[in-house]
Parts: C-alpha cells; structure tokens; sequence
C-alpha cells in the first residue's frame, strides 16, 4: 500500500492531465513560430540590408575610382593635346617662318636691286649732264 501513496501524484493513462486550454497550446505554438519566423525575417533582413550596404560602397567606391581614372586621363590627354599641339604649331610656324623669310629676303634683293640700279641710273645721267 505504500506504494500507492507513492504513486499519488503520478497521473495515471486514463486520466485528464490539466494543462493550458487547446487554443492556447495554439496559441503557443503559433506565437513560437511566429517569433522564430520574425527572428529569420530579421536576420534575412539583416543579411540583405548589408548586401545592399555592401553593393552601395562598391558602388560608391567604382564611382569614385572612375571619376579618379577619368581626372587623370583627362589631365594626361591634356598634357599630351598640348604637346602635340605646340610640336604641330611649331612645325607650322617654322615653315611658315622659313617661307616668310625667304619672301621677305627675295623682296629686300629685289627692292635694293631696284634702288642700286635707280641710284647708278641716277649718277650716270648726273655725270652725263655735268659733263655737257
């Protein structure tokens, strides 16, 4: 018999144990799952809020390094524009000195030719008219 004062508190098969109504059981299990639900919404979207972080640095970072590049292209191609700009201009000025040299040199030989035989012209017919 003792033991069956031992075993009081033990429910048996058959009876009804107490506990939380059916819908609250639900309740539970619904509430669980929807925390657990929550939990992997947050970290999904934690995950993808830093794959967004993620893309927009890289995406400010590719914008950045662009514009660097395109700066220092433009700065060399500058530099290298007004290279050949002063090699081509000097090139030009160069024969353009060249031809206005010559065209000058054979004007200055053409006019001091003109002047010297004006001036020969001159005193032969000065000495001419003296000797009369």
């Amino acid at each position: 018999m003792s033991s069956t004062t031992s075993d009081a508190g033990i429910p048996l098969l058959t009876e009804v144990i107490p506990g939380p109504a059916p819908a609250d059981s639900k309740h539970a299990v619904t509430t669980q799952a929807t925390i657990e639900g929550v939990k992997e919404d947050i970290s999904t979207l934690e995950a993808r809020a830093a794959a967004i972080l993620e893309e927009e640095e890289w995406d400010r970072l590719e914008r950045e390094i662009r514009e660097r590049v395109l700066y220092q292209i433009i700065e060399r191609i500058d530099f290298v524009l007004e290279q050949r700009v002063r090699d081509s201009l000097a090139d030009v000025l160069q024969t353009a000195v060249e031809g206005l040299a010559a065209d000058i040199k054979g004007g200055l030989h053409a006019s001091m030719r003109d002047v010297v035989t004006r001036a020969v012209t001159h005193e032969i017919t000065k000495l001419k008219s003296a000797k009369k």
